[in-house]
């Protein structure tokens, strides 16, 4: 199912136009909120009343979790209320003292500073998705208190401490046990470490639903259990050729293994035809791993430009391709090179970029300005970087890659009028002045492991030549590629995962997404 991801600027937009536009008034939505809070607490943790506290910012997120708390002590639990700090009332949201006033109206009590006591069930509700800064002083002391109270914690939108748009620790947050957020998730409850510090993450309907984009949808989404949707179409009367013709370079001398994977893996999603092109020490193991996969060799001991042979199969084999891949295993010297310029600048195909290709790529900037303005004409170009093969190209730490994962990849997507899959715990998808993007949201620590990148690399190929637009195929690979991960990892343990083993379960991931049947692995993050 599609789940769209928003930010905390995207959500205030549209909780403002629900507001404005469909005249729902904003306590309303906060009681509601309060409502499928309690339903999703209970649920977890049963009906039997207990002790909770709940503690509360300033902001409205305090004023959901004091609405929520209020909800509780109806129902017959024993609830203290705490709002950290003095003059507390002044200086809460209108909203929140609304809520406040509710409560003393009922009776309650609302404290400043922590009680002494112990509490089965704590609500935080300190922070909600505006949070901009580190957290310090009164706040720093509550969440503190409450990962060290062994107390179970259900976290009202996200839990405090966590950015809400990158799922940064904004100096320290709480680790839920539940996290109920509102309308739409949040890119901080899918990034990691935010998705670590989520606990439990369930998003409930308060009022706020696509009605309230106005037209404007959010940039980025992701796919969470089986999306069969999102696989090429095979016609019945198809043959070979019309399922798609993949064109690999790839492997140089003792890389074999990458030439394989990529091979086999574009063999996998259903392409009819690849053809590998790859230095000559590989070919009698390449044909023994994928004897279905037809092999052009050359060899690294002299220039490329003089093997007047080779360079005319390889156009060739370029004029019969679909789609082209460069870069796993091709190496750093003069031939790989020359592959990649012959790539670029004489092939018009769909091309993938990917591993020595990208940092081939970073060095030559008047190939990036090439391929930018090949972009701009049309052709269809992915790039495949991990954090240091886009930090090469950025020009910037690794360090900043995984702090900016939602922002840079656009801009170098923009930058070089290409899909740009930046590869990590969770893979980002941008496209070139894109109307969205993809986080993906399948997967496992396991497919952290040599090869993984090259199966990725020649599943995306593979779709590319079955007819899929760019940005099409990167999703999809990068979907399909999470998702044979987790079936892979079902059936033993992450740490012993292997690309092979990625390619055993891509078989099984196909047919499930087709065709239903008993999940093995484990559903995806939202």
């Amino acid at each position: 199912m599609k789940h769209y991801l928003v930010t905390a600027e995207e959500m205030r937009q549209y909780d403002a136009n629900t507001i404005e536009q469909f005249h729902m008034p904003s306590l309303l939505l906060m009681e509601r909120a309060a409502l499928v809070t309690v339903e999703e607490l209970q649920r977890m943790c049963g009906k039997a009343s207990c002790r909770v506290l709940v503690l509360a910012g300033r902001g409205n997120n305090g004023g959901d979790g004091l609405a929520v708390g209020r909800l509780l002590m109806l129902q017959g639990y024993e609830v203290t209320f705490v709002l950290p700090g003095e003059d507390f009332y002044e200086r809460c949201s209108e909203e929140t003292r609304r809520q406040i006033d509710i409560l003393y109206g009922y009776g309650a009590c609302i404290f400043s500073r922590m009680q002494d006591g112990e509490y089965d069930i704590v609500i935080d509700a300190i922070f909600g998705i505006g949070l901009s800064r580190d957290v310090e002083g009164i706040w720093k002391e509550s969440i503190q208190w409450i990962n060290g109270s062994g107390a179970w914690v259900c976290s009202v939108d996200i839990p405090s401490g966590i950015d809400a748009d990158t799922g940064k620790v904004m100096g320290c947050a709480v680790q839920a046990n539940l996290t109920v957020t509102y309308g739409f998730h949040k890119t901080g409850h899918a990034l990691y470490p935010g998705a670590i510090y989520c606990g439990k993450l369930v998003c409930r309907d308060m009022g706020i639903d696509e009605r309230s984009f106005l037209h404007k949808k959010p940039y980025w989404y992701t796919y969470a259990g089986r999306e069969a949707g999102i696989l090429p179409v095979r016609r019945a009367d198809g043959n070979k050729g019309t399922f798609g013709k993949a064109l690999l370079i790839v492997g140089s001398r003792q890389m074999a293994g990458a030439a394989m994977l990529a091979a086999k893996s574009a063999f996998r999603t259903g392409v009819g035809m690849v053809k590998v092109v790859t230095e000559e020490r590989n070919r009698e193991i390449v044909q023994q791993y994928v004897p279905e996969a037809m092999v052009l060799t050359y060899t690294d001991t002299h220039e490329l430009e003089e093997d007047a042979a080779f360079l005319e199969s390889l156009k060739a084999a370029e004029a019969w391709a679909d789609s082209l891949l460069i870069g796993p295993g091709i190496g750093m010297g003069k031939t790989a090179g020359s592959l990649l310029r012959f790539a670029v600048q004489e092939s018009d195909l769909p091309l993938v970029i990917d591993a020595d290709g990208l940092n081939l790529l970073a060095r030559d900037h008047d190939l990036q300005s090439h391929l930018a303005k090949m972009g701009e004409q049309g052709r269809a170009i992915i790039l495949t970087p991990h954090p240091g093969e886009f930090a090469r190209l950025y020009d910037c730490s690794i360090v900043q890659v995984k702090e900016h994962l939602t922002d840079y990849p656009r801009r170098l997507s923009d930058r070089l009028c290409s899909v740009v899959v930046c590869k990590d715990a969770r893979t980002v998808v941008a496209q070139c002045r894109g109307v969205q993007g993809y986080i993906n949201t399948t997967g496992n620590s396991g497919m952290a492991t040599a090869g993984s990148g090259d199966v990725l690399a020649g599943m995306i190929t593979g779709f590319l030549a079955q007819g899929m637009r760019e940005m099409d195929a990167a999703v999809t690979g990068v979907y399909l590629h999470g998702y044979a991960g987790d079936l892979a990892a079902a059936q033993g343990t992450e740490a012993c995962m292997t690309a092979t083993d990625l390619l055993d379960c891509m078989k099984d991931a196909v047919a499930q997404l087709k065709h239903g049947g008993k999940e093995k692995g484990k559903e995806a993050l939202l």
